[in-house]
């Protein structure tokens, strides 16, 4: 990542969690990545970008647990010690039911996908 944003600054950074669940680890990934780019943005005197955070896992995922959580999750965003002083624009977040055998995003959307845990109760190997 840390390379990526130094070679291209994007104004818009698009993250997506594949298999997020819905407990309390659900937004770590996230706000470590959304950490290093502002720790970076600070150091290379640049503003924050705006971050675009897909969140998805089956339907059956409980995404009312986590989007009860995004106010604290927002807070902790703008509160940070590490990144004082970097205004956060922008932050979406969204949650994206489905399975990631098929197609969930449109083409060219991202530039960062994560997925810690969704590979241990794949019952098949993607595409």
């Amino acid at each position: 990542m840390t390379c990526f944003y130094k070679e291209r600054h994007p104004k818009k950074l698009a993250i997506a969690d594949l298999g997020c669940s819905c407990g309390p680890n659900t937004l770590f990934v996230v706000f470590d990545l959304t950490e290093t780019v502002d720790v970076l943005c600070k150091a290379l005197n640049h503003e924050s970008p705006e971050y675009i955070i897909f969140l998805n896992d089956l339907p059956g995922n409980d995404f009312n647990n986590i989007f009860k959580s995004l106010d604290c999750f927002k807070k902790k965003l703008t509160s940070n010690p590490l990144v004082d002083g970097i205004d956060h624009q922008y932050c979406c977040i969204t949650g994206v039911p489905g399975s990631f055998y098929g197609r969930i995003l449109p083409t060219s959307s991202l530039y960062f996908v994560h997925s810690s845990y969704s590979l241990h109760y794949t019952s098949q190997v993607p595409d």
